[in-house]
């Protein structure tokens, strides 16, 4: 290879035109073992060289630099240089060498972690998340790493913005288990049970609780088989990894104590299983179930009565005086988690109907658009379904398969590829 500085020419002068970075791509390919042997004297070499102009020469001095171990005090210098990278490169340039690129995304989280400022990742990332896609419905490898930032952050609405997009293109399997573990994604595509999978499940159990006040036993129909089979099992009991004995403690035990509504027998088995909780890193969530067993035993006295005293709440459900009741009454009332008024005379609740009528404009508005997205999936699934049906490994498998089941076991295959 020719020297650094001479490739540092080369970069200048070849990033100009579509055609002239499709040439450096095949030069830097060449000086890439090259450029990892120099690693400890390109740094300097960045100065020279425009980001916004040479993205392409910049990721593979940038990729290079930052190869080996990184000390807490470089960290600092390194994280400001790779924001600003990733904030001003060329998309079209970066993704000639996207592993190149996501290298150097993740050693930016992993610095940032060092840092202990995870904050400071998340725009970044999120903005090299979009360069990196070539569209909305494409998932990266960097969608998990940016979602692990932001509930490290507690950004959580800057995640959401990710996860309301609709996706249809996978890079990797792993990224899309941990993206749906991260954004608490109930299910996805599975031909074997994985440790994500597991954890997700637990998750999944917690959180139902919290928001729905109770825990379907049964995933949805869209579950694979193997999720079907064996995420339930594999909850009732828990793996002590200092001991690696297998224990008699389940999150299902959690849910059945949460849906008898006794609010003691919770906190009794919670309080017994703590460390097992707090081993599965989910101790904060399962403090959210037990703060939320006052709420679906208030929501449980909407169904009974029409009106009820503050005093009366309190006993019921277990708080320690009407003005708690109070509290949790008007928080419920102001999630849209019931629908009520409080007389402050005489301390009174009166429980009401959803005034919702579904015939306001914002409502015909918000159906409209639910229709669209589901008129808009409806023709992607099609599409899909016919490029798999002409797919030579499905029809090759589809064949295989065919003759140990029933013909009704499967959906017909267009006449035109009959096996």
């Amino acid at each position: 290879m020719n020297s650094v500085e001479g490739l540092l020419t080369q970069i200048q002068g070849l990033s100009s035109t579509a055609s002239d970075v499709l040439s450096l791509q095949n030069v830097l390919k060449q000086a890439d073992e090259s450029l990892h042997a120099e690693s400890t004297r390109l740094l300097p070499f960045l100065d020279q060289l425009d980001p916004s102009k040479h993205s392409l020469g910049y990721l593979y001095f940038l990729e290079a630099c930052t190869a080996g171990p990184v000390t807490t005090e470089s960290a600092s210098s390194f994280v400001l240089i790779i924001a600003r990278f990733i904030s001003s490169c060329v998309a079209e340039q970066i993704r000639l060498a996207p592993d190149k690129f996501i290298s150097v995304c993740k050693r930016f989280k992993d610095q940032v972690l060092l840092l202990e400022e995870p904050l400071r990742g998340v725009a970044p990332m999120l903005t090299a998340v979009r360069k990196l896609q070539s569209s909305t419905e494409h998932l990266t490898t960097l969608h998990p790493e940016f979602l692990l930032l932001c509930l490290l952050a507690k950004c959580y609405k800057t995640g959401l913005s990710i996860l309301e997009e609709d996706i249809f293109e996978v890079d990797q399997p792993r990224d899309l288990y941990l993206y749906c573990y991260y954004g608490s994604v109930v299910t996805a595509p599975m031909s074997t049970i994985n440790a994500i999978a597991v954890e997700a499940y637990k998750k999944y159990i917690l959180v139902s609780l919290i928001h729905h006040g109770q825990l379907s036993t049964s995933l949805p129909k869209y579950a694979s088989g193997v999720a079907q089979r064996n995420l339930k099992s594999l909850c009732l009991v828990h793996f002590n990894s200092r001991t690696n004995d297998v224990e008699g403690f389940s999150y299902i035990e959690l849910a059945n104590s949460y849906n008898n509504g006794k609010i003691a027998d919770l906190e009794t088995y919670v309080q017994a299983n703590m460390e097992k909780f707090g081993s599965d890193n989910n101790l904060g969530l399962v403090k959210q179930v037990v703060s939320s067993i006052y709420k679906r035993n208030i929501q449980r006295l909407t169904q009974t009565y029409l009106t009820l005293s503050l005093q009366d709440i309190a006993n019921t459900v277990q708080l320690n005086s009407p003005k708690e009741a109070e509290m949790h009454v008007l928080q419920m009332i102001q999630d849209g988690e019931i629908y009520a008024t409080i007389n402050q005379k005489d301390g009174m609740v009166r429980f009401l109907e959803d005034p919702e009528l579904y015939k306001t404009c914002e409502m015909i508005e918000h159906i409209d658009l639910s229709i669209q997205r589901l008129m808009t999936l409806s023709k992607k699934l099609t599409v899909m379904d016919e490029l798999i049906s002409c797919d030579p490994l499905y029809l090759g498998k589809a064949g295989r398969e065919r003759q140990r089941f029933d013909f009704d076991d499967f959906d017909s295959v267009p006449q035109r590829f009959n096996i």
